[in-house]
């Protein structure tokens, strides 16, 4: 307290009032003219400290704002009564309380910091804490995990016992250093907590696809545990064949097959090219009694006309020109297996009709033979077209449809799996350049959000394709978008064309720009790597050399893959 020319320290109760004046019966006595007799009251409850004027002739100001009712007093506020200062000191500062939030200002949140992730090229993490059986309060649960979080880091209600918590700044690995702790933490209040991991910009840049993916984790992580999320966790082996089922609308299609599959029923299949309709037929096949005998696949849209049939049934020595050797047909090497048909609405409504009867009936007859052979059928077929709407046009025959329709099951195209594009995109880039003996570099956020926004007509096919592109262009440890096809990066829809282009002058090189971004961090990753060097591979003085804070250059080592520090030196 300043009062005049002195100033002294007045300890305050943690509980009870005191009334500041100069007239008699005051607590807090002052001597300056300008306080009124009973200027303010200072109410104190568990330390927390509220100043009230009593209607005093010259007010109250705390940090230069007149106050009117009380007025809550933090550490280091200073209060003006008339020409008396007092500055108000508080020695047990609480620790601020976590917030718990709800649903949709978790995911408002977990938004803006993938906009971060995506504009600066940061890392981030959600967490999902499956907590089990419990009768302990979220708001408990959220209490003792105390110290184990920073202040940046944000909790969240996920329902009545999940709860998502969000790290920015932290890489899977690193957020697994996190996580593992606190479920020590919450092992006694909650025995079967389960703990999933989902990072931007490798499981998807949007807050639903995040969610999603660390939920999932999470339920198949086991109990005291935690999983992270990557390509191999979502790798369905169907045998010598294998599947990325991630997706809600995959998980549940797969299922579907499965319990189709011990049935000797028809499958049709309805997607897109590219969508990966065979491996759901293999699905079908490898999941059946018949697993053992063979997988026969015709793509009916690739023969022509004049060659299905013989193709289906087979013929005879001599039955058409060049058929110089009898020969078994795809039905036939069916035989006990299971026959898939791939763009079956292509067949021809003659082939159609001769199909039918053999599905109905069980026997084939090849070409140019009179013998009836029985075979034991087993169809799968698949369209990228509606086949009700073929059958009203007059394009296929509508008993053939009843007869492959039995059940029809319908697969998603890859622009609406969004938890699958970023797992297939870094699995496919990993087969890439292992097939030549190069380690796969990760994809940048920038470059993920070109994949993102691709529309993918051609689906999985395409995107494969677009992988291998992409390996023969990257050349360091980022996939940057500047080494995606240019394809990808042009924008769709009608748009005005750009002014035509200046030329350079005579022996000048027309400029060839990129991002300014990726040439930054090209720059960054080679002054990194040569710091590294010099310092013998000791991070503390590479970071030095450069004038990087040490924090910043081991986050960038780790995103960057440059070699680990020698343990003996740092």
């Amino acid at each position: 307290m300043m009062d005049g020319s002195t100033s002294s320290i007045v300890p305050l109760p943690r509980d009870g009032m005191l009334t500041i004046g100069r007239g008699a019966g005051v607590e807090l006595l002052v001597q300056d003219a300008s306080v009124s007799r009973r200027h303010a009251r200072l109410t104190l409850v568990d330390g927390e400290a509220r100043l009230t004027d009593l209607d005093s002739h010259n007010g109250v100001r705390v940090n230069g704002e007149r106050i009117s009712g009380a007025q809550v007093l933090h550490n280091g506020d200073v209060a003006v009564l008339g020409g008396v200062t007092l500055v108000f000191h508080r020695r047990d500062i609480p620790p601020p309380q976590r917030l718990l939030l709800d649903v949709a200002t978790l995911r408002d949140r977990l938004a803006e910091e993938l906009e971060r992730v995506l504009r600066y090229e940061r890392a981030m993490s959600v967490v999902a804490l499956a907590l089990g059986p419990t009768d302990v309060p979220l708001a408990e649960l959220v209490r003792a995990l105390g110290d184990g979080l920073r202040l940046m880091d944000l909790v969240g209600r996920g329902g009545p016992t999940q709860l998502f918590i969000l790290l920015p700044e932290l890489a899977a690995d690193e957020a697994e250093e996190v996580v593992q702790p606190l479920l020590e933490r919450l092992a006694p209040l909650a025995p079967e907590v389960r703990a999933g991991i989902a990072s931007a910009p490798q499981d998807g840049l949007d807050a639903d696809t995040l969610i999603s993916a660390a939920r999932a984790v999470a339920l198949t992580a086991p109990s005291g545990g935690l999983r992270v999320s990557g390509p191999d966790l979502y790798q369905l082996s169907l045998g010598e064949r294998s599947v990325m089922v991630a997706d809600e609308a995959m998980v549940h299609l797969f299922e579907l097959l499965r319990r189709l599959a011990p049935s000797p029923i028809p499958v049709l299949i309805h997607g897109e090219t590219g969508a990966g309709k065979e491996l759901a037929a293999w699905a079908v096949h490898h999941w059946s009694p018949r697993a053992r005998q063979p997988f026969i696949a015709l793509n009916c849209a690739a023969l022509p006309e004049s060659l299905v049939e013989s193709e289906l049934f087979g013929a005879e020595r001599g039955a058409y020109s060049g058929a110089v050797t009898s020969r078994a047909g795809l039905l036939e090497r069916a035989s006990g297996g299971t026959l898939f048909l791939d763009e079956v609405a292509e067949l021809p409504l003659a082939v159609q009709a001769k199909l039918l009867r053999a599905l109905d009936q069980q026997r084939i007859t090849r070409l140019g033979d009179s013998r009836e052979r029985a075979v034991d059928l087993r169809i799968v077929a698949a369209t990228h077209r509606v086949l009700a709407d073929e059958v009203k046009a007059g394009r296929f025959r509508q008993d053939l449809f009843f007869r492959l329709s039995a059940s029809i099951v319908v697969l998603p195209p890859l622009r609406n799996r969004p938890r699958e594009l970023p797992l297939l995109a870094t699995r496919l880039l990993q087969e890439a350049l292992a097939r030549v003996g190069r380690t796969a570099p990760r994809i940048s956020a920038a470059a993920m959000e070109v994949l993102r926004a691709h529309p993918w007509p051609g689906n999985v096919r395409e995107l494969k394709n677009v992988m291998e592109y992409a390996a023969t262009t990257v050349d360091g440890p980022l996939l940057e978008a500047s080494h995606l096809p240019d394809s990808l990066q042009r924008p769709t829809g009608d748009e005005p064309s750009p002014p035509p282009a200046v030329a350079p002058a005579q022996g000048e090189t027309p400029a060839s720009f990129r991002p300014i971004a990726e040439e930054v961090r090209e720059l960054e990753y080679r002054r990194m790597r040569e710091a590294m060097e010099a310092a013998g591979g000791v991070q503390t003085r590479a970071a030095q050399l450069i004038g990087m804070p040490l924090r910043t250059f081991k986050f960038k080592a780790r995103r960057y893959q440059l070699p680990r520090p020698r343990a003996d030196r740092e």
